[in-house]
């Protein structure tokens, strides 16, 4: 079972920035995770907020939910949030943190990242097919 977490402004996919971002939506992406999810034998929750402290929250309360993995696009809190950062690396639960765009050609505070380094792995600049990496390497972790 995989929990997909995107963090703020990732609700406004398909209006926000569409050279950036594209123009799919939040929905889109969240049914094309539980297909991926299907094909890959996995049953897929996605969440999103806009509020650190629920995502926070909802990491905590992963691997007690029976969580096997988390994917996080933790949105511009990669950049900000120690919390966030902390969350993570407070709990057992394999995390891959995700960003549609390529963080490191772009604008230089999005060239580092607080998440990362207690992530499994992060994967940017595939667009959604970066969450689509992230659960199949998840899942292979997980066998």
């Amino acid at each position: 079972m995989l929990l997909v977490l995107n963090g703020p402004n990732l609700n406004r996919l398909g209006r926000r920035e569409p050279g950036v971002y594209g123009s799919q939506t939040l929905e889109d992406l969240e049914r094309q995770c539980e297909a991926w999810g299907a094909e890959l034998g996995e049953s897929v929750t996605c969440r999103q907020s806009n509020y650190e402290g629920q995502l926070i929250d909802w990491i905590h309360e992963a691997e007690e939910q029976g969580y096997d993995g988390i994917v996080l696009n933790p949105g511009a809190l990669t950049h900000s949030s120690y919390a966030l950062r902390d969350a993570i690396a407070s709990q057992p639960l394999p995390v891959v943190e995700v960003h549609i765009s390529n963080v490191d050609a772009r604008e230089a505070f999005r060239h580092v990242s607080l998440t990362a380094p207690v992530c499994r792995g992060k994967i940017s600049g595939l667009g959604f097919l970066g969450y689509r990496l992230a659960m199949e390497a998840l899942t292979e972790s997980a066998s």
